[in-house]
Formats: structure tokens, C-alpha cells, sequence
């Protein structure tokens, strides 16, 4: 699979087959959030429900797995030379630039997750409509840990469980871990921000902006990079 990845792209670059699957699934998931984000606008709650809950999965499946064999994906390169720039360019363009991407990229991952719980948190069924509560939502530290304990505790067996199967791997118990501490990070966040949007309705509607935009400039940020590193200023890209 890693090798395949760093065949030659399908986009007539010189973007290799990985670099050229990410970019096209993130330009896939940014559509697909702008036509869940319009549905919420016009108060379809059912089609925005699954559109976005299917999505958001579907995009963090795709991203985790994809992780495992090439990294960044679209950034993944050797160093400076894959990137065929001068200097200049690298470290004071495509280098802050790259660094800014990646860090709303762990935002965004944050972002999916928490408004995964919250949109089940928020959302009310009444008659054959799905929407949402206009109503105080809170929950306690109490509360998030003994859930966040009941999830760690089946992480670990799964954990194990692979280990025996399969041997250990570090790759593995990073992305485990790394899970851990997104649903940690979602839960602290949730405590914060509840303090600041104690409704319900105006918390998802909030954050369901401020994550599109995020998604929104991560496309850009990407495309971009993209741009530089495979199109502009390719090097020895393999």
C-alpha cells in the first residue's frame, strides 16, 4: 500500500498518488460540509443530521488510515528537497504556511469530533423533525469522567486484544493514544465552552460556523501547498 502511494499522481503533476488521493478527498469532505452547512441553513434537519454524521466519520476514518501509510499526506516530503523553491520561499512562505495548516488540521480533527457529541447532545425530535434544543445544556466533570473512563477502558482492551493478534506496533498505539487525548481534549473543551453558550442551539449553531470556517481555510491552506509543492516549486518528491 505505502507503495503504491508513492506512485505517480492521477492528477498530471508532479503530486504522487497519496498526495493527489488526499487533496481530492479534502476537496470531496469540504463539499460535502458546504452542502450540510447550507441544509442547516434552510432547517433540513434530517438531510443535515446524516450528511454531516456521515461525513465527519467517513473523514476521520479516511484521514486516521490514511496516517498510517503516508503521514501528512499531501505534505508528506523528505525535507527541503521536496520543495523546489529558493530559501526565501521555503522558510518564509511555504514553511509558516505549512505549519499553519497543520495546526488547523489538529483543530479541525478536534472540531469533527466534538461537534460529533454535540449534535447528538443538541438535537430533539419532535413530530417527523429533527432539531434543536433551545434549552440550558450542561453536563459535569463527574459525568465526563466516568465516560471518558469507560472509553479508555475499552480502548485499552482493543488495544490489547490487537497486540495479541496482531504483535505490537508503535503506529498503532499512537494513533490509540492519540485518540485518547482528542476525546480528552473534547471534553475539557466542552466544559469550557458550555460556560460560554449554555444553550444548546446557540452552542451548535456557533460552533458549527466556526468549524466550516476552520474546514473552509484548511482547504484553501492545502490547496495552496499543494500548489507549491507539486505544481510551482516541485523537487524530488518519492
Amino acid at each position: 500500500m505505502t507503495e503504491w502511494l508513492r506512485q505517480p499522481g492521477f492528477f498530471a503533476t508532479h503530486a504522487t498518488v497519496g498526495a493527489d488521493l488526499s487533496q481530492l478527498m479534502a476537496t470531496l469532505f469540504t463539499a460535502l460540509f458546504i452542502v450540510g452547512w447550507v441544509q442547516a441553513k434552510r432547517k433540513q434537519g434530517h438531510a443535515h443530521h446524516w450528511l454531516m454524521l456521515g461525513g465527519m466519520i467517513a473523514m476521520l476514518v479516511f484521514f486516521v488510515n490514511y496516517y498510517l501509510f503516508r503521514s501528512l499526506g499531501v505534505l508528506a516530503f523528505e525535507g527541503k528537497e521536496g520543495f523546489g523553491g529558493s530559501e526565501e520561499l521555503y522558510h518564509g512562505v511555504f514553511i509558516p504556511l505549512l505549519t499553519f495548516h497543520i495546526i488547523l488540521v489538529v483543530i479541525g480533527i478536534v472540531m469533527a469530533i466534538y461537534m460529533i457529541v454535540l449534535g447528538f447532545r443538541s438535537q430533539a425530535l419532535v413530530g417527523d423533525r429533527r432539531v434543536l434544543k433551545d434549552a440550558v445544556l450542561q453536563t459535569s466533570w463527574r459525568k465526563v469522567g466516568l465516560l471518558f473512563g469507560s472509553i479508555t477502558g475499552v480502548v485499552v482492551v482493543l488495544f490489547l486484544s490487537r497486540v495479541v493478534t496482531a504483535g505490537f506496533s508503535m503506529r498503532k498505539m499512537e494513533v490509540y493514544l492519540g485518540f485518547l487525548v482528542l476525546l480528552a481534549i473534547v471534553f475539557g473543551l466542552e466544559i469550557l465552552i458550555q460556560r460560554i453558550w449554555p444553550n444548546g442551539e446557540r452552542r451548535h449553531r456557533a460552533l458549527g460556523t466556526f468549524t466550516m470556517v476552520i474546514y473552509c481555510i484548511l482547504f484553501i491552506t492545502g490547496s495552496v501547498t499543494y500548489t507549491m509543492l507539486y505544481i510551482l516549486y516541485p523537487g524530488k518528491i518519492g
